[in-house]
């Protein structure tokens, strides 16, 4: 439960700063392009380089976990939605411009709904992601004694050479993993069901 509590708030604080800069980034090309290759960099810089640093910075133990899970779950939400509030349709733009839309109706009536089924897949990305981070993290907490978490479980169940406990601990994390794939998936089906061409076509 506290690998999954970081990775849940690990996820939400990811959706929702992701959510935010994508939109900032499509009502100012100029920021994005000064912006956008700090996102990129959070996504190449492993974590476990970065971890320790957080972990000491930060003095709570949790909030240090949740902080480097959510910077490896952040940059596919920027990708993937700033890519999908861009992959619109230039005959409707110009139509929307035509009846005089303003920049927050198009972006609210045209540039979501269009970015929707590419939020959706940066989310399963995320999902996953942060499950990941929020694993390495607490290796990193559970090397300087700060006990949490199913990695924690793993370096004690090595340290006691306690291998059935190990094997158990890896499963949980699995089925965590898959299970969030699922749920992930289940609320984008439940979202694009009814409208979105990609669901329709699944459903044929």
């Amino acid at each position: 439960m506290v690998t999954l509590k970081i990775t849940f708030l690990a996820l939400f604080l990811s959706v929702t700063i992701g959510l935010l800069v994508s939109f900032i980034f499509i009502q100012n090309e100029t920021l994005e392009s000064a912006l956008f290759p700090y996102a990129v960099l959070l996504q190449v810089t492993p974590i476990v380089a970065v971890a320790p640093l957080i972990i000491i910075w930060v003095k709570d133990t949790t909030i240090a976990l949740v902080i480097c899970s959510t910077l490896v779950a952040l940059f596919p939400i920027i990708s993937n939605t700033t890519f999908g509030l861009k992959s619109i349709d230039p005959d409707l733009l110009s139509f929307f411009k035509l009846q005089k839309a303003t920049r927050l109706q198009i972006l609210l009536r045209l540039r979501i709904p269009s970015a929707l089924p590419y939020f959706f897949g940066g989310l399963r990305i995320s999902s996953g992601l942060a499950l990941i981070g929020a694993v390495v993290a607490e290796f990193v907490a559970g090397t300087g004694g700060t006990g949490s978490g199913l990695a924690y479980q793993i370096l004690q169940a090595g340290f006691q050479l306690n291998i059935p406990r190990m094997f158990a601990s890896l499963l949980l994390i699995t089925l965590s993993g898959i299970l969030l794939f699922t749920l992930m998936t289940w609320i984008s089906r439940l979202s694009l069901m009814n409208w979105h061409s990609s669901e329709l076509k699944a459903d044929n």
